[in-house]
């Protein structure tokens, strides 16, 4: 590591494919969206990215840098067995990878293969609302988009691979998961879409606590409208989400700090 606070890492393009570089980068820029809209946790948790054309295989963070840190070239490539494919060249620091994220992430990546990416976190909301009996309630528009969101009962710190079955049930076929007395993880065909689906639970979880905090009677929406409204969120009547979002997030990255993409 440098004096200047940043660690200094070869870069991994000559030893990439151009569509597992661009994944890499996709990648790196939602861990710094994560940061950057408050719903990191240091260096705990994990965002996963499946490699194009490499069965099995998906790219994680190393465990032991900051989000903020994370750029294209300091993610590790693993398979669904945790093997490590490739990891850049860490120096002393020989960082390697978090196994409650390899447990979670090769998970799904090996049950919803249209998955591309997974994003979990442990925002102050999301983890407050994870630990409420009612969960997640459907009180404004945006929380109506997760009306259908599911809930895995807490069993602990996920080290143990026989979580991954029941943790798959829950999550269905479905893009959100409450981690009860966790936290969450979405998923999506894209990690643009991906990050939509986590940005979007996190405003519904905090609007969710500021209404509940006023201790105010809540206001209600008749289950017909809460229908409809879910409805129309669904892939089959909407746009994929991230597909306007991402080019714009990634401009808004480059104007504040590119080195993402090194």
């Amino acid at each position: 590591m440098s004096h200047t606070g940043r660690i200094h890492i070869p870069s991994m393009k000559p030893h990439c494919s151009e569509a597992e570089w661009k994944a890499r980068v996709d990648l790196a820029a939602c861990y710094r969206l994560v940061e950057l809209y408050g719903m990191a946790d240091m260096m705990a948790n994990h965002i996963s990215a499946r490699v194009p054309d490499e069965d099995g295989a998906f790219l994680i963070n190393p465990y032991g840098m900051m989000y903020e840190e994370i750029t294209a070239s300091s993610l590790i490539k693993v398979d669904l067995a945790g093997n490590i494919l490739s990891k850049p060249d860490f120096g002393d620091l020989n960082y390697g990878i978090n196994k409650a994220g390899y447990v979670i992430h090769s998970a799904i990546h090996g049950a919803r293969h249209e998955v591309d990416c997974v994003i979990h976190t442990h925002s102050w909301a999301s983890m407050a609302v994870s630990s409420l009996a009612c969960g997640l309630l459907p009180l404004t528009q945006t929380a109506m988009r997760f009306l259908k969101i599911g809930y895995h009962d807490y069993q602990g710190v996920v080290l143990d691979t026989k979580e991954q079955a029941s943790l798959i049930e829950d999550l269905g076929n479905g893009e959100a998961l409450i981690l009860r007395n966790h936290g969450a993880l979405t998923v999506g065909r894209t990690v643009g879409e991906a990050f939509n689906w986590m940005h979007r639970l996190e405003l519904a979880c905090r609007a969710q606590l500021a209404a509940q905090a006023t201790q105010q009677p809540l206001q209600a929406v008749s289950p017909e409208v809460l229908e409809e409204t879910w409805n129309n969120y669904q892939p089959g009547t909407r746009r994929p989400y991230g597909v306007m979002e991402w080019p714009a997030l990634l401009r808004k990255l480059d104007r504040l700090d590119n080195s993402y993409r090194d």
